[in-house]
Protein backbone atom coordinates (compact mmCIF):
# COMPACT_ATOMS: atom_id res chain seq x y z
CA UNK A 1 0.00 0.00 0.00
CA UNK A 2 1.46 3.53 -0.64
CA UNK A 3 1.57 6.13 1.73
CA UNK A 4 -0.66 8.12 -0.39
CA UNK A 5 -3.40 5.27 -0.31
CA UNK A 6 -3.00 4.74 3.69
CA UNK A 7 -3.52 8.62 4.31
CA UNK A 8 -6.91 7.81 1.88
CA UNK A 9 -8.29 4.96 3.45
CA UNK A 10 -7.82 7.00 7.00
CA UNK A 11 -9.69 9.57 6.16
CA UNK A 12 -12.08 7.51 5.51
CA UNK A 13 -12.57 6.75 9.21
CA UNK A 14 -13.85 9.24 12.43
CA UNK A 15 -12.31 12.27 12.22
CA UNK A 16 -11.26 11.68 8.45
CA UNK A 17 -12.08 14.75 6.75
CA UNK A 18 -10.11 16.64 9.63
CA UNK A 19 -7.49 14.43 8.95
CA UNK A 20 -7.31 14.48 5.22
CA UNK A 21 -7.47 18.64 6.03
CA UNK A 22 -4.52 18.76 8.07
CA UNK A 23 -2.40 16.16 5.39
CA UNK A 24 -3.28 19.04 2.78
CA UNK A 25 -2.53 21.85 4.82
CA UNK A 26 1.23 20.29 5.49
CA UNK A 27 1.27 19.45 2.57
CA UNK A 28 0.80 23.07 1.12
CA UNK A 29 3.18 24.65 3.89
CA UNK A 30 5.62 22.03 1.55
CA UNK A 31 5.05 24.03 -1.07
CA UNK A 32 5.33 27.34 0.56
CA UNK A 33 8.22 26.30 2.01
CA UNK A 34 10.32 25.50 -1.12
CA UNK A 35 10.13 29.12 -2.75
CA UNK A 36 12.95 31.03 -1.53
CA UNK A 37 12.72 34.46 -1.34
CA UNK A 38 14.92 36.76 -2.88
CA UNK A 39 14.41 40.35 -2.76
CA UNK A 40 16.12 42.77 -5.87
CA UNK A 41 16.29 46.38 -5.46
CA UNK A 42 16.35 47.84 -9.17
CA UNK A 43 18.45 51.23 -9.85
CA UNK A 44 15.89 53.70 -10.14
CA UNK A 45 11.99 53.70 -10.88
CA UNK A 46 10.43 51.01 -12.49
CA UNK A 47 11.17 51.15 -16.21
CA UNK A 48 12.10 49.24 -19.37
CA UNK A 49 15.92 48.92 -19.11
CA UNK A 50 14.49 46.96 -15.94
CA UNK A 51 12.30 44.91 -18.25
CA UNK A 52 13.80 41.36 -17.88
CA UNK A 53 13.59 41.09 -14.40
CA UNK A 54 9.92 42.21 -14.37
CA UNK A 55 9.30 39.96 -17.35
CA UNK A 56 10.60 36.72 -15.12
CA UNK A 57 8.35 37.98 -12.20
CA UNK A 58 5.48 38.54 -14.60
CA UNK A 59 5.40 35.64 -16.76
CA UNK A 60 6.26 33.06 -13.71
CA UNK A 61 9.91 32.50 -14.52
CA UNK A 62 11.37 32.79 -11.12
CA UNK A 63 8.36 30.85 -9.67
CA UNK A 64 9.09 27.82 -12.13
CA UNK A 65 12.66 28.20 -10.70
CA UNK A 66 11.65 27.85 -6.90
CA UNK A 67 11.88 31.07 -6.46
CA UNK A 68 9.20 33.97 -4.18
CA UNK A 69 10.96 37.50 -5.98
CA UNK A 70 9.91 40.60 -5.26
CA UNK A 71 11.00 43.74 -6.62
CA UNK A 72 11.38 46.98 -5.26
CA UNK A 73 12.44 49.91 -6.99
CA UNK A 74 14.95 52.05 -6.36
CA UNK A 75 15.74 56.36 -6.44
CA UNK A 76 17.88 59.15 -6.09
CA UNK A 77 17.60 58.99 -2.58
CA UNK A 78 18.47 55.03 -2.15
CA UNK A 79 21.68 53.42 -1.89
CA UNK A 80 21.56 50.47 -3.04
CA UNK A 81 25.15 49.49 -1.71
CA UNK A 82 24.57 50.50 1.39
CA UNK A 83 21.03 48.38 1.41
CA UNK A 84 22.77 45.35 0.32
CA UNK A 85 25.29 45.80 2.93
CA UNK A 86 22.79 46.05 5.44
CA UNK A 87 21.05 42.98 4.51
CA UNK A 88 17.76 44.94 3.00
CA UNK A 89 18.33 43.78 -0.24
CA UNK A 90 19.26 39.88 -1.13
CA UNK A 91 20.62 41.22 -4.62
CA UNK A 92 21.20 44.84 -6.28
CA UNK A 93 20.68 46.01 -9.87
CA UNK A 94 24.40 47.50 -9.94
CA UNK A 95 27.28 48.84 -11.64
CA UNK A 96 31.07 47.79 -11.84
CA UNK A 97 32.17 50.51 -10.56
CA UNK A 98 30.30 50.67 -7.69
CA UNK A 99 31.05 47.56 -6.62
CA UNK A 100 34.71 47.99 -6.71
CA UNK A 101 34.31 51.71 -4.71
CA UNK A 102 32.35 49.54 -2.50
CA UNK A 103 35.20 47.22 -2.06
CA UNK A 104 37.32 50.28 -1.28
CA UNK A 105 35.51 50.96 1.66
CA UNK A 106 34.73 47.42 3.17
CA UNK A 107 31.45 46.31 1.34
CA UNK A 108 32.26 42.54 0.09
CA UNK A 109 29.89 43.38 -2.96
CA UNK A 110 30.68 40.82 -5.96
CA UNK A 111 29.20 40.90 -9.41
CA UNK A 112 27.59 37.72 -10.47
CA UNK A 113 26.14 38.77 -13.90
CA UNK A 114 25.22 41.60 -16.51
CA UNK A 115 21.72 42.12 -18.09
CA UNK A 116 23.96 44.38 -21.04
CA UNK A 117 27.03 44.13 -22.53
CA UNK A 118 27.12 47.63 -22.82
CA UNK A 119 26.81 50.76 -20.10
CA UNK A 120 24.41 52.70 -21.14
CA UNK A 121 25.98 56.34 -20.24
CA UNK A 122 26.47 58.25 -22.72
CA UNK A 123 26.59 61.93 -24.75
CA UNK A 124 23.84 63.49 -26.21
CA UNK A 125 24.44 66.50 -28.68
CA UNK A 126 23.27 68.68 -31.04
CA UNK A 127 23.37 68.02 -34.79
CA UNK A 128 26.63 69.20 -35.84
CA UNK A 129 28.52 67.18 -33.84
CA UNK A 130 29.09 63.39 -35.69
CA UNK A 131 31.22 61.71 -33.10
CA UNK A 132 32.77 61.53 -29.05
CA UNK A 133 35.74 63.52 -30.61
CA UNK A 134 33.57 66.35 -31.77
CA UNK A 135 33.09 68.14 -28.65
CA UNK A 136 36.27 70.76 -28.35
CA UNK A 137 34.69 73.86 -27.94
CA UNK A 138 31.84 72.44 -27.02
CA UNK A 139 30.41 73.19 -23.49
CA UNK A 140 29.35 69.88 -21.61
CA UNK A 141 27.06 69.04 -18.70
CA UNK A 142 28.58 66.64 -16.41
CA UNK A 143 26.87 65.62 -13.22
CA UNK A 144 28.81 65.02 -9.89
CA UNK A 145 28.78 61.40 -10.34
CA UNK A 146 29.91 61.72 -14.11
CA UNK A 147 33.33 63.15 -12.35
CA UNK A 148 34.22 60.26 -10.68
CA UNK A 149 33.27 57.57 -13.54
CA UNK A 150 33.18 58.43 -17.13
CA UNK A 151 34.21 62.07 -17.37
CA UNK A 152 38.03 61.15 -16.21
CA UNK A 153 37.67 58.06 -19.20
CA UNK A 154 35.91 60.71 -21.85
CA UNK A 155 38.35 63.82 -20.67
CA UNK A 156 41.80 61.61 -21.38
CA UNK A 157 40.60 60.21 -24.75
CA UNK A 158 39.82 63.12 -26.57
CA UNK A 159 41.90 66.03 -25.13
CA UNK A 160 38.90 67.48 -23.14
CA UNK A 161 39.70 69.96 -20.14
CA UNK A 162 37.19 70.34 -17.07
CA UNK A 163 37.58 74.09 -18.17
CA UNK A 164 34.53 73.13 -20.91
CA UNK A 165 32.26 71.94 -17.78
CA UNK A 166 29.00 72.50 -16.18
CA UNK A 167 27.15 71.08 -13.63
CA UNK A 168 24.36 68.82 -15.46
CA UNK A 169 20.54 69.16 -13.17
CA UNK A 170 19.05 66.71 -15.03
CA UNK A 171 17.30 68.93 -17.04
CA UNK A 172 16.85 69.35 -20.59
CA UNK A 173 16.35 72.76 -21.25
CA UNK A 174 20.11 74.90 -21.16
CA UNK A 175 20.51 72.19 -23.67
CA UNK A 176 17.77 72.83 -26.00
CA UNK A 177 18.43 76.56 -25.42
CA UNK A 178 22.06 76.20 -26.58
CA UNK A 179 23.26 75.37 -29.46
CA UNK A 180 26.77 74.97 -28.34
CA UNK A 181 26.08 72.49 -25.69
CA UNK A 182 26.82 68.71 -24.87
CA UNK A 183 25.34 66.55 -22.22
CA UNK A 184 25.56 63.57 -20.31
CA UNK A 185 22.45 61.29 -20.86
CA UNK A 186 20.91 57.62 -21.25
CA UNK A 187 19.79 56.35 -24.81
CA UNK A 188 15.86 56.23 -23.71
CA UNK A 189 15.85 59.80 -21.87
CA UNK A 190 17.15 62.56 -22.25
CA UNK A 191 16.37 61.83 -26.84
CA UNK A 192 13.45 61.49 -25.64
CA UNK A 193 12.70 64.74 -23.93
CA UNK A 194 14.68 66.16 -26.85
CA UNK A 195 12.41 64.49 -29.44
CA UNK A 196 9.08 65.26 -27.65
CA UNK A 197 10.55 69.02 -27.53
CA UNK A 198 10.97 69.08 -31.14
CA UNK A 199 14.56 69.49 -31.07
CA UNK A 200 16.87 67.06 -33.47
CA UNK A 201 19.75 65.45 -31.24
CA UNK A 202 22.73 62.87 -32.18
CA UNK A 203 23.58 60.13 -29.42
CA UNK A 204 26.92 58.40 -28.88
CA UNK A 205 27.49 55.86 -26.68
CA UNK A 206 30.48 55.73 -24.79
CA UNK A 207 30.76 51.65 -24.86
CA UNK A 208 31.17 52.05 -28.57
CA UNK A 209 33.93 54.15 -27.73
CA UNK A 210 35.65 51.73 -25.62
CA UNK A 211 34.05 52.92 -22.22
CA UNK A 212 34.69 49.20 -19.95
CA UNK A 213 31.67 48.88 -17.42
CA UNK A 214 28.86 46.49 -18.08
CA UNK A 215 25.28 47.47 -17.62
CA UNK A 216 22.39 46.74 -15.46
CA UNK A 217 24.23 44.05 -13.50
CA UNK A 218 23.30 41.52 -10.54
CA UNK A 219 25.21 42.53 -7.39
CA UNK A 220 25.35 40.55 -4.27
CA UNK A 221 27.41 39.90 -1.13
CA UNK A 222 30.32 37.58 -0.96
CA UNK A 223 28.33 35.68 1.69
CA UNK A 224 25.62 35.37 -0.11
CA UNK A 225 27.84 33.81 -3.03
CA UNK A 226 28.87 31.18 -0.38
CA UNK A 227 25.45 30.73 1.67
CA UNK A 228 23.42 30.56 -1.72
CA UNK A 229 24.73 29.45 -4.64
CA UNK A 230 21.56 27.52 -5.60
CA UNK A 231 19.52 30.52 -5.41
CA UNK A 232 21.85 32.91 -7.05
CA UNK A 233 22.15 30.21 -9.85
CA UNK A 234 18.55 30.33 -10.39
CA UNK A 235 17.85 33.78 -10.14
CA UNK A 236 20.40 34.38 -12.82
CA UNK A 237 19.21 31.78 -15.03
CA UNK A 238 15.37 32.85 -15.15
CA UNK A 239 16.30 36.62 -15.29
CA UNK A 240 18.49 36.63 -18.75
CA UNK A 241 15.21 34.16 -19.42
CA UNK A 242 13.87 36.66 -18.73
CA UNK A 243 15.25 39.52 -20.40
CA UNK A 244 15.18 37.24 -23.69
CA UNK A 245 10.95 36.96 -23.27
CA UNK A 246 11.38 40.61 -22.82
CA UNK A 247 12.81 41.54 -26.48
CA UNK A 248 10.43 39.64 -28.10
CA UNK A 249 7.25 40.51 -26.21
CA UNK A 250 7.38 42.66 -23.46
CA UNK A 251 4.01 42.80 -23.07
CA UNK A 252 3.70 41.15 -19.54
CA UNK A 253 6.68 42.97 -18.15
CA UNK A 254 5.08 47.07 -19.05
CA UNK A 255 1.56 45.99 -16.96
CA UNK A 256 3.58 45.71 -13.93
CA UNK A 257 6.61 48.57 -14.88
CA UNK A 258 3.61 51.11 -15.23
CA UNK A 259 1.92 49.38 -12.20
CA UNK A 260 4.95 49.95 -10.08
CA UNK A 261 5.55 52.98 -12.11
CA UNK A 262 2.56 54.96 -12.85
CA UNK A 263 4.34 57.78 -14.66
CA UNK A 264 6.28 55.60 -17.34
CA UNK A 265 4.13 56.03 -20.94
CA UNK A 266 3.65 52.61 -23.59
CA UNK A 267 5.32 55.67 -26.14
CA UNK A 268 8.45 56.27 -23.30
CA UNK A 269 8.83 52.13 -23.13
CA UNK A 270 8.50 51.45 -26.94
CA UNK A 271 11.29 53.72 -27.21
CA UNK A 272 13.51 52.64 -24.84
CA UNK A 273 13.06 48.92 -25.83
CA UNK A 274 13.57 50.57 -29.88
CA UNK A 275 16.66 52.19 -28.36
CA UNK A 276 18.01 49.26 -26.72
CA UNK A 277 17.75 46.91 -30.01
CA UNK A 278 19.50 49.45 -31.80
CA UNK A 279 22.84 49.96 -29.74
CA UNK A 280 22.51 45.76 -29.00
CA UNK A 281 22.92 46.32 -25.35
CA UNK A 282 21.52 42.89 -24.40
CA UNK A 283 23.06 40.52 -27.24
CA UNK A 284 26.31 42.39 -28.52
CA UNK A 285 29.99 40.99 -28.32
CA UNK A 286 30.37 38.23 -25.76
CA UNK A 287 26.69 37.33 -25.31
CA UNK A 288 26.61 36.71 -28.85
CA UNK A 289 29.27 33.34 -28.49
CA UNK A 290 28.49 32.81 -24.71
CA UNK A 291 24.70 33.94 -24.19
CA UNK A 292 23.03 36.55 -22.23
CA UNK A 293 24.50 38.00 -18.82
CA UNK A 294 28.11 36.49 -19.70
CA UNK A 295 30.74 38.88 -17.55
CA UNK A 296 34.39 37.97 -18.43
CA UNK A 297 37.48 38.71 -16.41
CA UNK A 298 39.40 41.03 -19.17
CA UNK A 299 36.71 43.42 -18.99
CA UNK A 300 36.79 43.74 -14.97
CA UNK A 301 40.20 44.43 -15.45
CA UNK A 302 39.98 47.13 -17.80
CA UNK A 303 37.89 48.99 -15.42
CA UNK A 304 39.98 48.61 -12.53
CA UNK A 305 42.36 49.96 -14.53
CA UNK A 306 41.09 53.01 -15.72
CA UNK A 307 39.34 53.60 -12.35
CA UNK A 308 43.56 53.05 -11.08
CA UNK A 309 44.75 55.35 -13.78
CA UNK A 310 42.69 58.37 -13.49
CA UNK A 311 42.69 58.26 -9.13
CA UNK A 312 39.92 57.04 -8.47
CA UNK A 313 40.42 53.97 -6.63
CA UNK A 314 43.04 53.14 -4.16
CA UNK A 315 44.70 49.59 -5.70
CA UNK A 316 45.77 49.23 -1.88
CA UNK A 317 42.40 48.65 -0.83
CA UNK A 318 40.64 46.81 -4.09
CA UNK A 319 41.66 43.15 -5.13
CA UNK A 320 39.47 43.59 -8.61
CA UNK A 321 39.58 39.74 -8.87
CA UNK A 322 37.36 39.47 -6.12
CA UNK A 323 35.10 41.88 -7.52
CA UNK A 324 33.37 39.49 -9.76
CA UNK A 325 32.42 35.63 -10.20
CA UNK A 326 31.72 33.90 -13.29
CA UNK A 327 30.44 30.79 -11.89
CA UNK A 328 25.99 31.34 -12.38
CA UNK A 329 26.69 32.69 -16.23
CA UNK A 330 29.99 30.81 -17.71
CA UNK A 331 27.47 27.46 -18.90
CA UNK A 332 24.12 29.31 -18.76
CA UNK A 333 24.01 30.17 -22.79
CA UNK A 334 20.75 31.79 -23.21
CA UNK A 335 21.20 33.03 -26.53
CA UNK A 336 20.14 36.10 -27.72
Amino acid sequence: MSASQGVLMQSRGPGGRSLLWAVGFLMLAGTARAQETFTFLTSWAAQAEHGGFYQALATGLYKKAGLDVTIKMGGPQINGMQLLAAGQADGVMGYDIAVMKGREQGVDAVTIAASFQKDLQGMMTHEDVTSLGGLKGKTILVATSGRSTWWPWLKSQYGYTDEQTRPYTFNVQPFLADPNLAQQGYPSSEPFAAMKAGAKANFFLFADAGYPPYGTTIVVMEKTVRERPEVLRKFVAASMEGWKSFMLDPTPAIALIKKDNPTMTDEMIAYAIRRMKELEVLGSGDARINGIGTIREERFRATYDMLVQHKLLDPAKVDWRKTYTTQFVKDLRVMP
